[in-house]
């Protein structure tokens, strides 16, 4: 069963609680935003349910909740890299001030591309790129996280799930194009949710701590581990995601010791805005993207399917209609923030 909670209700109450771990006001309101916004997305992998994982971390001081994240200087006049440094703070505060970097640096060079060492769970890179298309560009991100997926043909845990993410802006106001994936088959957050629904998760994505197939949520806490999407395909894209955005961000491939330092769980992140008028035309580019897009929502549904949609609408779709009805949230996870409420006083 699932109860609906208001957007803005889910909202105090995140910020309420990342308050109570000593956070800033803001910084906890940019952890707050982000979790409501990926309920409202429709990723309740990204949403509130992370508030108890969140809040133990914090407490156990796996989180140092009042660093702010900083933005260095470029290490050479002109230079279209730059770098945040999380000093294992909330990664959420971290990676907005990355993307609002990556946009002013764009702007001035026609390329941003930050990078962020030391950065704790980021959230959904989604919400970064989107912040990008909504500023007029085109943006990419594509994160690293703690060894938990298996390599192809093999069964440790020597990959994160390692999601990349692109968006692109549309004319006339219209939402933007938004891809955001994990390179697993499917993200470790979504286990977490069908193991809160009691649900099983559909073949081909787990395997048990033996290495045979299973399709039970459980098995993945218990020694096992997630499959990359696409068989080799995914499992390549993965370690790509491992060498760029662990590399570059300097936090390393997550299957090489000391990579989270005892910390919640290492994103090696490198965010990227692209500035359209430097490569093209502006209004030549939105019309074609327009013209792409018209071309492929209006192309026939396959059998079974309703419709064509574009990467981003089901989200969009699903942050309208949650922001009017409310977030459907599993009443195992609602009894857990209220819990997780009281171990730090804070009434729900």
């Amino acid at each position: 069963m699932s109860i609906l909670v208001p957007a803005e209700r889910l909202l105090g109450i995140a910020r309420a609680l990342i308050e109570a771990v000593d956070t800033p006001a803001d910084m906890a309101n940019d952890v707050a935003e982000s979790l409501v916004e990926g309920n409202l997305c429709g990723h309740d992998s990204h949403g509130v349910m992370r508030l108890p994982q969140y809040v133990r971390l914090a407490r156990e001081g796996k989180v140092r909740t009042t660093v702010r994240p900083v933005l260095d200087a470029p290490r050479r006049p002109g230079l279209a890299m730059r770098r945040v440094e999380g000093g294992w703070g909330w990664g959420q505060p971290a990676a907005r001030l990355a993307t609002r970097a990556a946009i002013d640096v764009a702007g001035q060079c026609g390329v941003g591309v930050i990078a962020i060492d030391h950065c704790n769970h980021v959230g959904r890179l989604g919400e970064y790129v989107a912040m990008i298309a909504e500023a007029g560009m085109i943006g990419f991100a594509m994160c690293n996280a703690g060894p938990i997926v298996a390599p192809f043909g093999g069964k440790a845990r020597l990959f994160g799930t390692n999601p990349v993410a692109f968006a692109f802006p549309r004319p006339n106001g219209k939402l933007p194009v938004l891809v955001d994936f994990a390179t697993a088959g499917v993200a470790e957050g979504k286990v977490r949710v069908a193991l809160a629904k009691g649900v099983s998760v559909p073949p081909g994505n787990l395997l048990d701590k033996d290495g045979a197939p299973t399709t039970l949520p459980k098995d993945l806490y218990d020694g096992g581990a997630l499959l990359a999407m696409g068989l080799h395909k995914g499992s390549g894209l993965s370690v790509a995601v491992e060498l760029l955005g662990g590399g570059l961000s300097g936090l390393g491939p997550s299957v090489v010791p000391g990579f989270t330092q005892g910390f919640l769980a290492g994103n090696g992140t490198v965010i990227q805005a692209y500035h359209i008028e430097d490569f093209t035309p502006r209004e030549q580019y939105l019309d074609r993207v327009e013209a792409f897009c018209e071309i492929v929502l209006a192309s026939p549904p396959a059998a079974g399917s309703s419709e064509v949609l574009l990467p981003g609408d089901p989200e969009w779709r699903s942050r309208a209609q949650r922001g009017k009805d409310g977030v459907p949230l599993p009443e195992a996870t609602w009894a857990e923030i209220i819990e997780t409420g009281r171990e730090v006083g804070v009434t729900i």
